[in-house]
């Protein structure tokens, strides 16, 4: 920056020289002192330099993003500082966990999403759970679902308009199936829970068991080099490879092999993600809370959940409540507006339910994701698609296998045009109390996120961001937590 100052008086004499002089110097550091502050200010704005795409590009009020799986959490964070929107820190989040967490999180699985964007001043859900299988396959022992995972977060990666590149997002979990992982406490604990069964497939074998044959140790690498190659091929060639193109085939011909069933290239290409209206729900002051809309269930039993605290009933009640209205939309179908108000319902029980995860991001613009995802079963079939590195997850309504109760929320205030609280739940039979009780502490009592987090029940858990004031606006007071009872993390929101 040049600055000059001229100063237009008579030519002084002995001692006011050195006052001139004195003047002339402070002007001078004035000038620098401005040009300094300008580039801290650009600094600030734009990482000092740091291009866009590379961790740093953002200083300051990141946002946050919380989620069942550390290491995710942390490729979310790194998309938030490179400038990348929430959605696409949920993206890379997303294809992340199923390296670190294909317990719960797979290619050959799928979830649920609500999206949130102030520019818009709606909520969306964005549905793609793992596909149906019309009838269970004459060459099936384990009916495998249609893979949903990589459409849909494309889908969901389309929904904002300024976005990083799809590839760029890939890329982190690619080198993370290529290169190893650490052994997560939680991925650690799901494998010797299905021990037995998962090790009876061969690649499933090679990827987690150690040379002793028992389950990698918490904190050794695993890798996945046919995953790696898998999201590989997703990064150049696309998605729509795993539905129409050499992939697709490559799936056609191994699920076959494995027991899941053959998944025919005409399966694949109708297996398309739903954009959605989410269930909605009226807070106070004008705010209002967005669920996920059947068949993502779990949004609607958590929709009653938050309604029968706000009407002051015990958790207890409306965890019946709950149970109720999922039980009723699973049984007999109907209006999800209906079932809420219906009165008629009685105690209801479900099924064992299969296990999921979630994951929540807001950035510092108020944007918000928030997602459950799901392989309908611990590991899904339990067996991996021949050379691709993905387990096939379970289909669902055959056999013994049920959907789980997908849930997750978010809340905002349409006249301020602004983001208030998101929350993602996972549990079984706990998944919509673990949204429900949060928001109701929240919304309705101003409780802190470590005290929402504690109204959830047994064995719910909660990934959950809060600003109190909304977003953008009083970012000072967004709180991010992962459920202290669970493996994951929170991160977030500054970053200096």
């Amino acid at each position: 920056m040049n600055m000059s100052v001229r100063i237009a008086t008579p030519r002084p004499s002995g001692p006011s020289i050195k006052s001139g002089r004195a003047l002339a110097l402070i002007l001078a550091g004035l000038s620098l002192t401005a040009c300094q502050t300008a580039r801290n200010v650009g600094d600030s704005l734009f990482g000092g330099g740091v291009q866009a795409g590379s961790p740093g590009f953002v200083q300051g009020f990141l946002g946050g993003v919380a989620s069942e799986e550390p290491v995710s959490a942390a490729i979310a964070r790194d998309i938030l500082s490179s400038g990348g929107s929430a959605a696409d820190a949920a993206v890379a989040a997303g294809f992340a966990m199923a390296v670190t967490l294909p317990s719960r999180v797979g290619i050959g699985g799928g979830g649920a999403c609500l999206v949130f964007q102030p520019r818009r001043n709606e909520v969306e859900a964005v549905m793609f759970l793992p596909g149906t299988r019309a009838s269970a396959p004459g060459n099936a022992d384990r009916p495998g679902a249609v893979p949903m995972l990589a459409r849909g977060l494309f889908a969901l990666h389309t929904r904002f308009p300024t976005a990083r590149p799809f590839e760029e997002l890939i890329a982190p979990a690619e080198q993370l199936a290529r290169f190893g992982v650490p052994m997560s406490r939680a991925l650690y604990a799901d494998v010797t829970a299905v021990q037995a069964a998962l090790f009876a497939d061969p690649e499933a074998r090679t990827v987690f068991a150690a040379a002793n044959g028992q389950p990698m140790p918490i904190g050794d690498r695993f890798r996945n080099p046919g995953l790696g190659g898998t999201l590989s091929a997703l990064r150049v060639s696309g998605v729509g490879d795993l539905y129409q193109g050499a992939l697709a085939r490559r799936l056609e011909e191994g699920s076959g092999q494995i027991g899941a069933g053959t998944i025919s290239l005409a399966e694949l290409r109708a297996a398309l993600p739903q954009l959605m209206a989410p269930i909605v729900v009226n807070g106070r002051s004008g705010d209002r809370v967005a669920f996920l809309p059947p068949p993502a269930d779990g949004g609607l039993a958590a929709a009653a959940a938050f309604l029968a605290l706000q009407a002051g009933q015990s958790p207890e009640d409306a965890q019946a409540r709950a149970m109720a209205v999922a039980s009723a939309i699973r049984t007999r179908g109907g209006d999800p507006a209906a079932l809420l108000a219906a009165t008629d319902l009685t105690g209801a029980s479900l099924p064992a339910l299969p296990a999921s995860a979630g994951l929540m991001v807001y950035d510092r613009n108020g944007n918000a994701v928030t997602c459950a995802f799901t392989m309908n079963n611990l590991f899904g079939t339990g067996r991996i698609a021949p050379g691709m590195g993905f387990l096939m997850a379970a289909a669902p309504g055959l056999g013994r296998i049920s959907p789980p109760l997908l849930s997750a929320a978010i809340g905002w205030n349409p006249n301020l045009r602004a983001f208030r609280m998101a929350a993602a739940g996972s549990g079984q039979e706990a998944a919509p109390m673990a949204v429900a009780a949060p928001f109701a502490a929240q919304m309705l009592r101003q409780a802190s996120a470590e005290a929402a987090a504690q109204t959830v029940p047994q064995p719910g858990r909660v990934q959950l961001g809060q600003c109190p004031r909304y977003l953008p606006g009083w970012q000072q007071l967004c709180t991010t937590l992962s459920d202290p009872r669970g493996a994951g993390v929170a991160l977030g929101a500054t970053d200096r």
